[in-house]
């Protein structure tokens, strides 16, 4: 079955269906991962998005049951040179077609996702449709160009938990599987704008206690869980319309440490005062060089996102500590006398590298100094 994807400026790919039929819009952007393509369909921060891979070959270890990020994919449809048919991998449950079926996600194979990539990163990211049921190119860049866009929604309503719950799941082994802690140390409470779950079983692995929250909860039922430090979760889309979550934040600076992670970063930073803009493709892949510091310490990081903060919008007494050596925008902030800082990257990738763990070691050391 054939299928199209019309982008808003009137550019238009054919190709072969994947996975679920039907018509889908969102935002399309690339990822420059080769591996990690079942995180990246589980990642709540991929709502609203048409996720194109530069890697031409996905699917070819399949997917599994365990290498999930979330309980479903959140991700509005996906996008690939060529889809494996016939996985081969031990763990291997599904082929990714299957997958994709199995969870009514609209994808795309067989256009040259080479041409499209240079496109977006020329033009920049943009709204699209992608289609099964209409193929005419004047209808669906007519849709596309009538579709939302991702600025000025707030999407982490609709990733985030409906209630607090627990988490005990540690990170993965391969000869145990997920772990356990063993949950004598803090206690943190994650703040859930479509959390992952490798942020967490990181967190439980070096021993902490953690409850989940859901995105809306009052700081002041934060505080009276009486933790030991509050986490600031990854999420989807634009930051500035979450203006419950900076609230929140601001109620919470001084009085416990903070730590956050993508959205978690960006959220903080308006919360001390600071502004954030749309990128004109973003980051999204596992081979980001970040420089920590003013020397030469450069770590290698997975990052997916749209916006990034405004360095010179920030007060001064929030130092910037980390920064992308391939467009100086800022990826780390610290704040000078609140225990609080936070980070643009995903130091818990899986897969992807892992430069960034010491950023966990870090909250616990913060969370002692503080207890």
């Amino acid at each position: 079955m054939r299928a199209a994807l019309a982008l808003a400026d009137g550019r238009v790919f054919y190709g072969r269906a994947l996975g679920a039929q039907g018509e889908i819009s969102g935002e399309v952007v690339f990822n420059t991962s080769m591996a990690g393509y079942q995180e990246i369909l589980t990642d709540p921060s991929y709502r609203g998005e048409i996720v194109t891979m530069t890697y031409p070959l996905i699917g070819n270890y399949g997917v599994n049951k365990e290498d999930v990020e979330s309980s479903k994919p959140h991700l509005a449809g996906f996008i690939v040179k060529e889809a494996c048919p016939f996985p081969s991998n031990w763990r291997s449950e599904m082929s990714l077609d299957a997958y994709l079926k199995h969870n009514n996600i609209i994808g795309i194979e067989g256009i040259d996702t080479r041409a499209l990539v240079r496109h977006i990163r020329y033009k920049g990211a943009q709204t699209g449709i992608l289609s099964t049921v209409d193929l005419d190119a004047e209808s669906l860049v007519a849709k596309a160009k009538a579709a939302p866009s991702i600025v000025g929604q707030d999407l982490v309503q609709e990733v985030t938990c409906d209630e607090a719950y627990e988490w005990t799941e540690g990170v993965w082994d391969l000869e145990q599987g997920y772990t356990t802690g063993s949950g004598d140390g803090f206690k943190v409470v994650a703040y859930d704008f479509g959390i992952k779950r490798n942020i967490l079983r990181n967190f439980v692995s070096r021993g902490c206690n953690v409850t989940v929250v859901p995105a809306t909860t009052p700081a002041e039922e934060v505080l009276a869980m009486k933790p030991d430090g509050v986490f600031l979760s990854n999420g989807p889309g634009d930051p500035e319309p979450i203006t419950y979550a900076q609230e929140n934040i601001r109620a919470l600076l001084g009085k416990v440490p903070l730590f956050g992670i993508c959205l978690g970063h960006q959220l903080l930073s308006i919360a001390l005062g600071g502004k954030t803009y749309k990128l004109k493709f973003g980051h999204r892949g596992g081979n980001q060089p970040v420089r920590r510091g003013d020397g030469h310490n450069v770590e290698i990081t997975s990052q997916n996102h749209g916006f990034a903060v405004d360095a010179k919008s920030l007060p001064a007494d929030a130092v910037v500590t980390h920064i992308n050596l391939n467009d100086n925008t800022v990826e780390g902030l610290q704040h000078k006398t609140y225990p609080a800082y936070s980070v643009q990257y995903h130091p818990e990738s899986s897969p992807g590298p892992h430069d960034a763990n010491y950023l966990f070691e870090q909250f616990i050391a913060l969370m002692k100094e503080h207890s």
